[in-house]
């Protein structure tokens, strides 16, 4: 059996976020990894980022449409839209961009660029 390739593995957290999959997403994380939402808040280590898996704020799982994947040496970025729901205001649309950089064959740290849409 090969090594899942770092695009299964961008995969595989994507599928997780979509069914609130906890262990999956973690599966694809390197322990000290990093999660810099830019403009919100970043956290550090798979106990933090458990715990942004499921947001208070947020209600259900978002839908997320990956549009285009892009791959250079260590780094996947991704670009597309989705949707989810504040439990304050909501349904909400919005278009993302994830930068995945990799360590040692796993996720060490994500940069997630996210802009609301109409």
């Amino acid at each position: 059996m090969t090594a899942p390739t770092q695009r299964d593995l961008v995969d595989q957290y994507f599928a997780g976020f979509r069914t609130s999959d906890h262990p999956s997403i973690l599966a694809t994380l390197t322990d000290d990894v990093e999660w810099v939402i830019h403009g919100h808040r970043t956290t550090r280590g798979k106990a933090d980022f458990d715990g942004e898996i499921e947001n208070p704020a947020f209600t259900g799982s978002p839908e997320l449409d990956v549009q285009r994947v892009y791959e250079d040496g260590p780094v996947v970025v991704t670009t597309g839209e989705g949707r989810g729901a504040t439990v304050e205001h909501g349904p909400f649309r919005f278009g993302f961009n994830d930068l995945f950089t990799f360590r040692d064959g796993l996720i060490a740290r994500v940069d997630s660029y996210v802009v609301p849409l109409a």
